[in-house]
């Protein structure tokens, strides 16, 4: 997510140290690990979701290394808005400067020429230097520590459980997650979701510890469209989540349900955590994912013809 640095910033911060004392010391240490109350090792949520049909697209895993502090969903033109870095799959050319022609003219990771923009925090080991220790999005901004690469990325459309759905349009913006879920009190936007890999079907809105197992970040984006809008004010409002059943809100369509899982093989016992803003905290609820789709109509066709036949 992408904001611009406030200029009270300053001033805020000292008023927080002195109406919490200490209390922002036990959220974080110097070296900018979040404090140890933040990792767990119980996966304590279930996963209730209804099996669906589902394609998954491959992307690679971001061998290119294509990072940056930018994020053309919220910010496009502003260098360095986002305030922490972001890690991309699929298109090669998505930063600040991307526009609707510029990304449909680029080259992809994904495979069947999908040229949609998937992005997320980066994940760092906190006890290491970083290459952008002293950069916009690293270090300047409060993320300090070496960035670890994923193992694996899975980008999978779903289905819907109640109706046919229809296709996304073209250039669609998606958002989901709040990158401000510490200061806004984990409030109904937070859509983080951890897990480990020995342990399917449960997650947490915190760091696991899952030893030799694979930590893993789900990414469940909204899939009732308003019908006519690629973008909105709020990034959110012209597609929201469905009902519970799956059905879409009134005057809402259903279209292809994105759903990203991220991989990662943490060293045991070491100290990670994404990036976020400064005031953020490094809060592992703060986890968010971005989507621009720039996939062919006729790739996106083929894609929700095979979801509906599945049903």
């Amino acid at each position: 997510m992408t904001r611009s640095k406030p200029a009270t910033f300053a001033v805020a911060v000292v008023a927080l140290l002195v109406v919490t004392g200490s209390a922002v010391l036990l959220r974080g240490t110097s070296t900018g690990a979040p404090s140890a109350d933040q990792y767990v090792s119980v996966l304590d949520q279930v996963l209730t979701e209804p099996e669906v049909p589902g394609v998954v697209v491959r992307c690679g895993t971001n061998e290119d290394r294509h990072l940056n502090a930018d994020n053309p969903v919220v910010s496009p033109g502003i260098p360095f808005g986002a305030h922490h870095t972001h890690e991309y799959v699929g298109n090669r050319s998505a930063d600040s400067r991307s526009t609707d022609e510029s990304l449909a003219a680029a080259t992809t990771t994904c495979e069947n020429g999908d040229l949609s923009t998937y992005y997320w925090p980066v994940l760092r080991l906190t006890d290491a230097v970083g290459h952008d220790e002293h950069a916009d999005g690293g270090g300047l901004h409060g993320n300090a520590g070496e960035v670890l690469r994923p193992t694996s990325v899975e980008v999978r459309y779903d289905g819907s459980p109640v109706s046919d759905v229809l296709p996304m349009p073209r250039f669609l913006r998606l958002i989901t997650g709040d990158p401000a879920a510490f200061t806004n009190d984990h409030g109904p936007n937070t859509r983080a979701r951890w897990g480990c890999s020995d342990q399917p079907g449960r997650f947490t809105t915190k760091y696991p510890r899952c030893g030799s197992a694979t930590t893993l970040r789900g990414y469940d984006f909204p899939s009732c469209w308003d019908g006519s809008n690629t973008d909105s004010a709020s990034h959110r409002t012209h597609v929201v989540f469905p009902l519970a059943g799956g059905t879409c809100p009134a005057k809402t369509f259903p279209i292809p349900r994105l759903r990203v899982t991220v991989g990662y093989d943490v060293p045991d016992g070491r100290p990670f955590a994404i990036d976020s803003f400064q005031e953020e905290l490094r809060d592992p609820a703060t986890d968010h994912g971005m989507y621009i789709n720039v996939m062919p109509q006729a790739r996106m066709a083929e894609l929700v013809g095979r979801l509906n036949r599945s049903r």
